[in-house]
């Protein structure tokens, strides 16, 4: 059975993992690779998965991949951890996929800013009310783009019960924080900055206590390891994987627009985390890396493996 809205509410801290959705080399669906992959991240310690969200490439499935796609997940994970699935476009679209992912038996939805339009803070109000209204289970709001909360629309829409949690993609910390103390305990405050443990330590101090993770799809054991040195105050530690891990990854993301799913997709593949098929290409209109990124992306790798071994 699904976790209700306040059974999943306090599950949602630490690392949560957000998987890249496979594709065989001709870009169709590999959903023995996708089970594959999320049967094993829900054993490296990660604290929730996130299907078919940003980093699975939620923007380019069409409704019958998405379908099989979570209810695949849902069937691997079996329950270990929580499982959430991504919902976005427009407001109708959004509570379709809502409902599809509801009937696949996920625990909670990720809302997805909308499609291409800025909203006032009412349209923003009104299309996330109707995403909450279309299924029981619970909800968390992603704050970046053209979907930035003010405190009280955050309010108003943490009335509805099913509303779980903030995930700030925006990194204004002094709206986070103004947030947070408007609400208080009532929600699961996460950092869902690109690469977040980048800026964990700083949200951590705003009292976030949990970020998604897109580098748990290739690297569980050093996330994890740098979500307990930041909880536990080892900055040297912390320090120490920011410099020789994610600064230097984030260096390669920065190169060409939507790297950060692509490099994520190239780190799998490389580690022989979904050998033999691989992750797959990315969809358009996502790009791949160069032949020279993937060998500098691959020397990056070899080197995170010898300074930071799986136990």
């Amino acid at each position: 059975m699904p976790l209700s809205p306040e059974q999943l509410k306090p599950r949602l801290e630490g690392v949560l993992g957000f998987p890249i959705t496979p594709f065989h080399p001709d870009g169709s669906l590999n959903v023995g690779a996708l089970r594959r992959h999320v049967g094993w991240m829900a054993g490296t310690g990660v604290n929730a998965i996130f299907v078919c969200a940003g980093t699975g490439e939620y923007a380019a499935l069409a409704l019958e991949e998405y379908r099989e796609a979570v209810g695949a997940a849902v069937k691997e994970v079996a329950g270990r951890v929580p499982v959430l699935a991504g919902v976005g476009y427009s407001t109708a679209i959004a509570c379709q996929f809502a409902r599809e992912a509801e009937r696949a038996g996920v625990d909670g939805l990720l809302a997805l800013p909308p499609y291409l339009v800025v909203p006032e803070q009412e349209g923003l109000y009104r299309h996330y009310r109707q995403i909450a209204e279309s299924a029981g289970i619970g909800v968390i709001l992603y704050h970046r783009d053209n979907a930035l909360f003010t405190p009280d629309t955050v309010a108003r829409l943490a009335e509805l019960p099913t509303l779980v949690g903030f995930k700030d993609g925006c990194g204004n910390l002094e709206q986070f924080i103004r947030t947070r103390l408007t609400l208080g305990d009532r929600l699961a405050w996460i950092n869902g900055m690109p690469t977040a443990e980048m800026t964990f330590p700083a949200f951590h101090a705003c009292g976030a206590r949990a970020f998604t993770s897109a580098t748990s799809n290739f690297i569980p054991h050093v996330t994890r390891r740098f979500y307990r040195a930041v909880v536990e105050g080892d900055r040297e530690t912390a320090d120490a994987i920011l410099n020789t891990v994610i600064e230097p990854l984030c260096r390669i993301r920065d190169r060409r627009k939507g790297y950060a799913i692509s490099y994520v997709k190239a780190a799998v593949t490389l580690m022989g985390r979904l050998a033999p098929d691989g992750a797959g290409p990315v969809r358009p209109p996502l790009v791949e890396l160069s032949p020279a990124e993937i060998e500098e992306l691959r020397g990056l790798l070899d080197s995170i493996r010898e300074r930071w071994p799986e136990a």
